[in-house]
């Protein structure tokens, strides 16, 4: 695709967001602005993994390997348990991954704990009703038995990356069995998206279409880490951009729009693994293709932006501040 058609698609998909708020030209960086290099705002974490800003304007991050959901004060970086006992790490990823809100209340998206892995929970989306209570609105492990995908897979509950908030209820990636899932809030889930091996991670709403990441598979090679735009009604994708490794997470502020690689994966490493140290990047989805912001990131799993600054969480339990000018 080139830069023409995407800036035409990426266009197209912004504009179908009715509240929309488009920058002044002057909010776009200059091509010739250095990178940036992030601040640690805490290493509190045992580890992380994704993220999203509450209703309070604070982060809110999964810690897997405890079933901890962490609020984050994305300004002095102090660190408070927000709820605690969902279900923790069974295999080497999993556990608690995301979380959303929606209406005021918190969900978590939890995978990799049921028996095909050793655990002995629910593969699905749980209500925090309290600090500890939980409820599962969404057995999304039953779900991937009933309908098990067309593309190979080992894992019969999948493996799921991210959940993002979309119109009634939410969206959900399963990087392993290839597919976007929407599910409402009574619990009733639907296929709405349908990949080849490509492997879906984090995704951003901008109105009824979706960006979505893909990894692409083993050896996560730079053109398979694309991002691409779809309607969910219509369950088609489109190429955005491509070129970032082991593509996990896309956000947009306004018109600008930018993409998280985890970095290279060294060929051999098992699948799941994930990408080498400090070799992560932020990028800007740019009219020509991508521009760097910020490298040397390590092992980053997912990210938010909150007014010219993003926040990158990841794989060891830091949270990095860095700052998209103006």
């Amino acid at each position: 695709m080139g830069p023409r058609h995407r800036s035409l698609l990426l266009a197209t998909v912004l504009l179908a967001s009715a509240a929309l708020a488009v920058p002044s030209a002057a909010a776009t960086a200059p091509a010739g602005r250095p990178h940036q290099d992030p601040v640690l705002v805490t290493d509190a974490l045992a580890d992380a993994w994704g993220s999203t800003v509450g209703p309070d304007g604070a982060l809110y991050v999964t810690e897997p390997s405890t079933g901890t959901v962490h609020r984050v004060d994305p300004r002095t970086g102090e660190t408070t348990t927000f709820a605690s006992g969902l279900p923790s790490t069974v295999v080497d990823i999993g556990g608690a991954v995301d979380v959303a809100f929606h209406g005021g209340t918190a969900y978590v998206l939890v995978t990799l704990v049921g028996t095909d892995v050793g655990g002995d929970d629910v593969v699905g989306i749980y209500r925090v009703d309290s600090p500890t209570t939980f409820t599962v609105v969404a057995d999304l492990g039953a779900f991937a038995l009933a309908n098990p995908p067309d593309t190979d897979f080992f894992v019969p509950t999948g493996v799921h990356y991210a959940i993002e908030r979309y119109r009634n209820g939410f969206l959900v990636s399963d990087g392993h069995h290839n597919r976007v899932l929407h599910v409402t809030l009574d619990g009733e889930i639907d296929e709405v998206l349908t990949l080849g091996n490509e492997v879906p991670t984090g995704m951003e709403t901008a109105g009824r279409h979706v960006l979505l990441a893909l990894a692409g598979p083993v050896p996560h090679l730079p053109d398979d880490g694309r991002l691409v735009a779809f309607d969910p009604r219509h369950g088609v994708a489109y190429e955005v951009v491509s070129g970032a490794r082991l593509m996990v997470d896309v956000e947009r502020r306004g018109w600008s729009v930018y993409v998280l690689s985890q970095g290279f994966f060294t060929p051999g490493n098992p699948e799941g693994s994930p990408a080498d140290p400090d070799t992560g990047v932020l990028y800007r989805v740019t009219h020509h293709g991508l521009r760097t912001v910020a490298d040397g990131l390590d092992r980053p799993t997912s990210m938010e932006l909150i007014g010219r600054t993003a926040y990158v969480v990841s794989i060891d339990g830091e949270i990095w501040r860095v700052s998209l000018g103006r």
